[in-house]
């Protein structure tokens, strides 16, 4: 055997190909099983909840949609193969978290003002699921569908 890696093989990640439904499902199942059972274990159930709820949702909703902006109908972007992998990932990254943020606050701020929805545990808890999930859901899909693309040929 040798003991160098064999590079002329592609590699597992980039053998398989992006299917945005099992890209969806695990987007969604991998958190909720992570914080569920951290939730279970520390004995935190609005944890628990959160996890299958607004952290495991907004990873699926987030998951798609970016998912989607990024195949385009299998044509993807040209800016979006050109830009170094990280760098994508980053600014894709900050957009979604932002905008996450943003929604988070609005439920927690303004439906309890305007809505005769009470101010709730679960309402403040969206100002860091919402960022946090769709951050890494980006991170991960954008990761996932530049490893699946074919490398450019020098």
């Amino acid at each position: 055997m040798p003991a160098t890696k064999d590079r002329t093989r592609p590699s597992r990640a980039a053998s398989r190909p992006f299917t945005l439904w099992r890209e969806v499902l695990t987007a969604y199942a991998a958190p909720a099983l992570t914080a569920g059972t951290a939730g279970a274990l520390t004995g935190q159930p609005d944890l628990t909840l959160a996890a299958a709820t607004s952290i495991a949702g907004t990873s699926a909703v987030v998951a798609l949609l970016v998912g989607t902006w990024l195949r385009r109908g299998g044509r993807p972007r040209p800016w979006t193969t050109a830009l170094p992998r990280l760098v994508l990932t980053a600014l894709l990254v900050v957009a979604t978290a932002g905008t996450a943020a943003a929604a988070g606050w609005f439920a927690a701020q303004w439906l309890p003002a305007h809505t005769p929805l009470a101010t709730a545990l679960w309402l403040q808890r969206l100002r860091i699921d919402l960022p946090v999930s769709a951050a890494l859901a980006t991170a991960v899909i954008t990761l996932r569908w530049r490893s699946t693309l074919a490398a450019p040929r020098t």
